[in-house]
């Protein structure tokens, strides 16, 4: 078994959602792509992956929306791995719709796969599977969240409706109510429990794999939740909603450099006082079940908890809005005092406050520098020269063009090409491979690169563009892209800066 990965050590990894892996089944999943992916990363040299939210989907795919702050997205059950243990058959996955391998078609994909799990469930039930004493372990192992979810999930299918428009026994959580809904939808709750089994089963095997290849999991933390989510739901005292359970006020960011009007995102905002009076109790449950699938979180946007943009509910843009103070240091304290060490990266990405810099170092958290944000006229923070060493270093995140998009969309003539070109000598034939380097070369603790950069495509590849809502997160690998000669020059570049 290989060395295993921490936080910490000098080392390089590659982004890459679940969803993006190559496959037959209209996304990729935690089957054999993902443990061959796995194998591609230890042959080139790096030491960990890196994923997007891996939580439920609403249809457009956004994982930072989810239902859930604890769930496993169900797309990601690798149906072949069903088939290995005898609950699919062969003509279940041989009967395959004309479903994309360039690109996820949510609702097709999702129409796919959740008749073969319904397939599978109905067998995993008929040989006895509900008493199985594994299932019963996971079953009390997760019971903080498992049971509301479950509940939440088979509600929403049946009613197709948001929780705050349901019946108002039901929507306000009535005992009698919920008893007469956990009766009447007892089988559909089974599924939704039978689908998180399997998620944890597949997942734990992953992870196993990885950890004898000496590869660590880094997750995502998004900081706020989907109104419409079982969290919610099931724990209203702890958002800022009115008596009919919608928010009074949403979350966003003020015009920044991804959009002129700010961004509303939507969220509810927390009742912080409430959480603090409860001794953060949901924050732990919800950092322990990530610390359970991952060896290293990144908290997107640690800023919100020094302070949040609120927005009216209703606004049409994030213009208009204030900032409210989150817990800060109190939240951390209280992780620390429930879990112990914390191997958290902090996405200090936007208005970094001196306030929110000074959390970040009191905690021990190392910040994000992205390359592309280096060479703009005022912003020599994200210049290597000016990298601490306890950071992570990124040539672009999720939510940027991939380096060969970013590079073809500055002017020929621009200030800021000719900064990239004049600190690094960069050429336009492999401007993603000068980024890497660059990357690599640097000080930053651990260096990250999406995949998309490691393969060399363009604007077509790029997995979200922030403030839209229509072609994120849908990009696809081909398996001929995981190539012997790619691993073995990411391999070589990492040996020859220190990150192997």
């Amino acid at each position: 078994m290989s060395k295993r990965w921490s936080l910490g050590e000098r080392s390089s990894g590659l982004l890459l959602h679940p969803t993006s892996l190559p496959g037959p089944h209209g996304c990729g999943d935690l089957g054999e792509e993902a443990h061959r992916f796995a194998e591609f990363l230890a042959s080139a040299g790096q030491r960990c992956w890196q994923m997007l939210p891996t939580g439920p989907v609403p249809i457009s795919g956004t994982p930072y929306d989810s239902p859930s702050a604890f769930a496993g997205n169900a797309l990601f059950i690798g149906l072949g791995t069903l088939y290995e243990q005898g609950l699919l058959r062969r003509r279940d996955l041989s009967s395959v719709p004309p479903l994309s391998r360039a690109y996820v078609d949510y609702p097709a994909t999702r129409r796919f796969r959740r008749a073969r799990l319904e397939s599978a469930f109905e067998v995993f039930a008929g040989r006895g599977g509900l008493e199985r004493p594994d299932y019963a372990d996971f079953r009390q192992q997760q019971r903080y969240w498992l049971d509301d979810y479950a509940l939440f999930a088979a509600l929403r299918q049946r009613t197709r409706r948001a929780w705050h428009r349901w019946d108002e026994d039901l929507r306000t959580r009535r005992s009698d109510a919920m008893r007469r809904a956990r009766r009447d939808l007892a089988q559909a709750i089974e599924f939704e429990r039978f689908l998180q089994f399997q998620f944890d089963r597949q997942w734990r095997a992953l992870k196993r794999r990885c950890h004898a290849l000496g590869i660590g999991l880094i997750g995502d933390l998004p900081l706020f939740v989907s109104h419409d989510s079982a969290d919610v739901w099931a724990h209203p005292e702890l958002f800022r909603l009115n008596r009919s359970g919608v928010p009074r006020v949403v979350t966003g960011v003020p015009p920044d450099a991804f959009s002129r009007t700010g961004q509303i995102w939507r969220h509810p905002h927390y009742d912080w006082p409430a959480h603090g009076r409860q001794k953060y109790r949901w924050w732990i449950a919800r950092t322990a079940r990530l610390l359970e699938q991952f060896d290293a979180v990144r908290i997107d946007h640690f800023l919100g908890f020094v302070r949040a943009w609120e927005i009216p509910a209703g606004s049409r843009t994030g213009r208009r809005g204030r900032w409210r103070r989150g817990p800060s240091a109190a939240i951390f304290e209280a992780l620390r005092a429930a879990l112990g060490p914390l191997p958290i990266i902090a996405e200090d990405l936007g208005l970094l406050t001196p306030t929110a810099e000074a959390l970040r170092d009191r905690l021990g958290f190392p910040g994000m520098r992205v390359l592309q944000f280096g060479f703009g006229r005022a912003d020599d923070y994200h210049q290597p020269h000016n990298f601490p060493r306890h950071s992570v270093v990124y040539t672009g995140t999720h939510d940027n063009d991939t380096s060969r998009g970013w590079w073809s969309a500055l002017g020929r003539d621009s200030h800021e090409r000719r900064r990239v070109t004049a600190y690094m000598n960069a050429r336009t034939d492999s401007i993603h491979w000068d980024m890497i380097r660059l990357a690599q070369v640097s000080v930053s603790e651990l260096a990250l690169l999406p995949i998309q950069d490691v393969l060399g495509l363009g604007s077509e590849a790029r997995m979200n563009v922030p403030g839209t809502t229509r072609g994120n997160w849908c990009w696809r690998a081909q398996r001929r892209d995981l190539s012997r000669a790619r691993a073995a020059r990411l391999r070589s570049l990492a040996v020859e800066t220190g990150r192997v």
